[in-house]
């Protein structure tokens, strides 16, 4: 028997999910396993990511705008690269676990 899965709700968890860990205190070793698992695209971007998270955090003094901003971006990142890569569904969702840690 195999799940069915709810592709928007994935890509919403893993926006949230993948910005907390741009912002958190491993975002190293979760952008490793982004490489790793999804590629040097999607890399770059949780880099880019997490260098906009740190200035607007130093600029705003924490506002969750930028959080908010970014999740939306990477919503619609994850929703195309799902898209064009289903099989990588399993590694976003196993991702999505680990950024929420």
């Amino acid at each position: 028997m195999s799940a069915v899965v709810h592709q928007p709700r994935v890509v919403w968890d893993a926006a949230r999910s993948f910005v907390g860990a741009a912002a958190g205190p491993h975002h190293r070793e979760f952008a490793a396993e982004v490489l790793h698992r999804l590629g040097p695209e999607l890399y770059e971007a949780l880099l880019a990511t997490h260098e906009y998270l740190v200035a607007e955090g130093i600029r705003t003094g924490g506002d969750r705008t930028a959080t908010d901003l970014e999740a939306g971006k990477w919503r619609v990142r994850l929703d195309e690269f799902l898209r064009s890569r289903p099989d990588s569904t399993q590694d976003v969702r196993d991702l999505t676990s680990r950024g929420f840690e």
